[in-house]
């Protein structure tokens, strides 16, 4: 019997200025296809990539926002926040365009652990 892999993702990256949020959103939803077991973790600049509001049109990049509301589809439900991330860029989980699960550093930490493989973007 073949056992579920714990798979985390990690974002770090600010939304625009690279490819990193799009390729993290790309692969999340390919690998749902493979494993039931995804978790998304969005710290440091990463929680940006949730904030509403974006204009990514401004500096001639694709509008990739509207496909987390994807995530919700394809059964991925694990989708976490630092929250002291949030606090220091003066943000709530009210303000993102999807539900989030905030965890403080330590619970963070405890969840990251739980993962048989991490990939950070």
């Amino acid at each position: 019997m073949m056992t579920e892999k714990k798979m985390g993702i990690i974002n770090r990256c600010l939304p625009h200025g690279s490819a990193h949020g799009r390729e993290s959103l790309d692969l999340t939803l390919a690998m749902s296809a493979f494993n039931e077991s995804i978790s998304l973790f969005f710290i440091g600049d990463g929680v940006y990539q949730l904030l509403a509001g974006h204009s990514p049109a401004d500096i001639l990049q694709k509008h990739y926002q509207p496909l987390f509301k994807m995530l919700e589809l394809y059964d991925i439900e694990n989708i976490y926040v630092c929250s002291a991330s949030l606090r220091q860029r003066r943000l709530t989980t009210e303000m993102l365009i999807i539900e989030v699960t905030p965890l403080a550093r330590e619970q963070l930490q405890v969840k990251l652990a739980e993962q048989q493989q991490l990939l950070s973007f």
